[in-house]
């Protein structure tokens, strides 16, 4: 297990590997808790596991003098619109008590790292629009908001009826 340190000396980064599974599973629950969306996280850690496995997602965790405090789910995209590849942050989480001490900050830029030595081009996530304290966070990175789409799924049943229609 490697430790990547961080220029604070209480707070270090650790890459998950399939065997966090559970702990993800965990962390996405508090983050669907906060989001008032607690129904919406239906991930087990056996599909977890599958997807680090095959590095199809990837989670890093904070950890502040010895304790997991926070994480963070990404996995790589492209965009058509833009030619660029880059990482996109599906979950994102810093423990309430643990907010303002800048590790959230600390979590932004090793992903921003990672990104860029991955040759990607671009950072992106979601964020609620209630979630005030959040978007001033991101504004003050820098981040923009790129509101002008709503973003559609399919559930598993509808994605099979709609294979199947092929």
């Amino acid at each position: 297990m490697t430790i990547i340190h961080t220029k604070n000396s209480k707070f270090s980064l650790r890459m998950a590997n399939p065997e966090d599974a559970e702990r993800v599973v965990r962390f996405m629950k508090r983050l669907g808790d906060f989001q008032k969306m607690s129904d919406e996280i239906t991930a087990t850690p056996e599909r977890i596991e599958r997807l680090l496995l095959s590095k199809q997602g990837e989670a890093v965790f904070g950890i502040y003098d010895g304790k997991m405090v926070g994480f963070a789910y990404f996995h790589e995209k492209s965009s058509a619109f833009t030619g660029r590849s880059g990482l996109f942050v599906d979950g994102f989480f810093i423990d309430e008590s643990m907010r303002g001490k800048g590790l959230g900050n600390i979590m932004m830029q090793f992903l921003s790292k990672t990104a860029l030595d991955r040759g990607c081009e671009m950072l992106e996530w979601g964020c609620l629009d209630w979630n005030i304290s959040a978007i001033e966070f991101y504004n003050k990175l820098g981040a923009y908001c790129i509101d002008t789409m709503h973003i559609y799924r399919l559930s598993p049943d509808d994605l099979k009826v709609t294979a199947a229609q092929f």
